[in-house]
């Protein structure tokens, strides 16, 4: 649905076939994970990102239904926060996401993340089971 939902001042999306199926086998591969928020059988809205190591990178996140990304959002939040996260990369500086607390970050504080997170990860396969 994050390829399809209509938005705002976008008249098409990044979301194309080759970066789908991409994201498809990042996810088999482990890393990339979803958020789905259903409202009587039906998917109302969701996100979905990539993990590795203590970092989530956002990749897009859309709502069928007022306010169902906010839910995924927050639900990936306090679960990553439980499994000790770091950081979460919302990649964009929204409004939408500024009213639920993300923040912009100096550059080479999050360098700083990428650097510390990919020496742990090199440690490991980067691979963290979230569900």
């Amino acid at each position: 649905c994050c390829r399809t939902v209509e938005r705002k001042e976008q008249p098409s999306t990044w979301i194309v076939p080759e970066m789908q199926h991409a994201y498809c086998a990042l996810h088999r591969s482990g890393y990339a994970h979803s958020v789905e928020v259903w409202q009587e059988g039906q998917l109302v809205g969701g996100l979905y990102g990539v993990a590795m190591g203590k970092l989530f990178y956002g990749e897009s996140m859309f709502s069928l239904q007022r306010d169902a990304s906010k839910v995924a959002l927050v639900h990936l939040c306090q679960h990553l926060q439980a499994l000790g996260f770091w950081l979460i990369d919302c990649q964009q500086d929204t409004p939408h996401l500024r009213s639920l607390g993300a923040e912009l970050m100096p550059r080479d504080a999050f360098y700083d993340y990428v650097r510390r997170n990919l020496l742990e990860c090199l440690r490991g396969d980067g691979r963290v089971e979230l569900w």
